[in-house]
């Protein structure tokens, strides 16, 4: 059994994304960082362990086996992977104060438990490098790489669809993997200077550019005329048009209209209403500072670009502008003239000219609404989730903190 635990440090730090999700399940590249670690250890057997409220209560013991700790927001590499095949019980690794991983027969369901754990285990210092997800921003910083690792996951394990409509044309036929299911109609694919992957089921809609790198997942659209610059993937089931770049949408997201979205990350069961527009760069071009939920307070990114972070159920009405580097939490629904405050908290409603709560009654039977378009429905565990994100984001809401 493999463990991807978080640390607090790194759960909260990864808000708003990880209010609703354990920071493993987040999607950098083509796949989940659970993922990842899936195909690499070649263990289909793995377990999220995060905040309580968050977790799924599963028994992690096998018989007399030891279990596998692993630092969810690490990526795995092959140092890594070498360095874990060679540990025993008892044994773990380190790269500086960072726990990377360890072994050990110990259970918990609680990852504030971890450090305790650790204690208890013979720790190697390491001198090798490792990537890994330490704010928000990383998310779209790290996306073109991880493309091109996942890309090396998967490529030898899918069935390939091949391209027949004469009216599409395709630069770099060799950096291009289409998933078998997928259609391309009268679309342009560059992928020259970066690798393009296409999912299962995926359509490109006519006229649709798409500029590697780029993934997109199973079942996802490209609108009619959509611009899809580099660095950027649309997760499953996501619908997007206009123009994108160096973004991540999660997954079941949309943006099916014109307007831009740069340099920012859309969690799940989003929508941006048409001509929605991100600014990702400041007129001076100094850096951007995002709301810190660990700080509480704008924190210096040291990014010249960053554009929108929205976590999963928010909204935003037609033409909708949000600021360089603005935080939106989860269930918002943002709208009206003008540019918003750069921090939105979770369950809010409203705009420029004032912010009000959006009642957990009502943001819940939204989020019911968007699942049945899918021809799904929200789980009683989807509701306990949301339930505890408003309770304990309640305090942004009331202005006990420095907006």
């Amino acid at each position: 059994m493999v463990i991807l635990f978080d640390t607090p440090s790194s759960w909260k730090s990864l808000l708003p994304f990880t209010f609703t999700r354990a920071l493993a399940e987040i999607r950098v590249g083509i796949l989940t960082i659970a993922e990842k670690w899936q195909r690499v250890l070649k263990q289909d057997d793995t377990y999220a362990l995060s905040k309580l409220y968050l977790n799924q209560n599963k028994s992690f013991q096998e018989g007399n086996k030891p279990l596998l700790y692993i630092n969810s927001s690490v990526f795995p590499n092959k140092e890594i992977l070498y360095r874990i095949e060679q540990m025993n019980e008892g044994e773990g690794i380190k790269v500086g104060n960072e726990i990377v991983a360890f072994k050990t027969k110990k259970d918990t369901k609680d990852h504030l438990e971890i450090e305790s754990i650790a204690d208890k285990i013979n720790f190697s210092s390491e001198d090798i490098e490792i990537i890994q997800l330490k704010n928000v921003w990383d998310i779209f910083l790290l996306n073109k790489k991880q493309i091109e690792a996942d890309f090396d996951l998967i490529c030898n394990d899918i069935k390939r669809e091949k391209i027949t409509d004469p009216y599409t044309k395709i630069y770099g036929k060799e950096n291009l993997l289409v998933e078998e299911g997928a259609t391309i109609r009268a679309g342009i694919i560059n992928a020259e200077n970066g690798l393009v992957f296409i999912g299962r089921n995926a359509k490109i809609q006519e006229g649709a550019i798409i500029k590697g790198s780029h993934a997109i997942a199973n079942n996802a659209e490209v609108k009619v005329g959509a611009k899809l610059v580099g660095d950027s993937t649309l997760g499953p089931y996501c619908k997007v048009g206009g123009e994108v770049s160096n973004s991540v949408f999660f997954g079941y997201s949309n943006k099916g209209h014109d307007g831009f979205v740069g340099n920012s990350v859309i969690g799940e069961w989003c929508n941006l209403g048409a001509d929605t527009n991100t600014s990702n760069l400041k007129n001076n071009y100094s850096n951007v500072k995002v709301w810190s939920y660990n700080e509480e307070q704008l924190q210096n990114t040291d990014q010249q670009f960053c554009g929108l972070l929205m976590g999963d159920h928010s909204k935003s009405g037609i033409n909708t502008m949000f600021n360089t580097g603005t935080i939106v939490g989860v269930g918002a629904n943002v709208f009206g003239a003008g540019f918003p405050d750069k921090f939105i908290p979770s369950f809010s409603w409203g705009g420029a000219e004032g912010i009000a709560e959006f009642t957990f009654e009502k943001m819940l039977a939204t989020a019911e609404k968007m699942k049945e378009r899918r021809n799904l429905s929200l789980t009683q565990r989807d509701k306990n989730i949301l339930k505890e994100v408003f309770e304990i984001t309640s305090k942004y809401r009331s202005g006990r903190v420095n907006n």
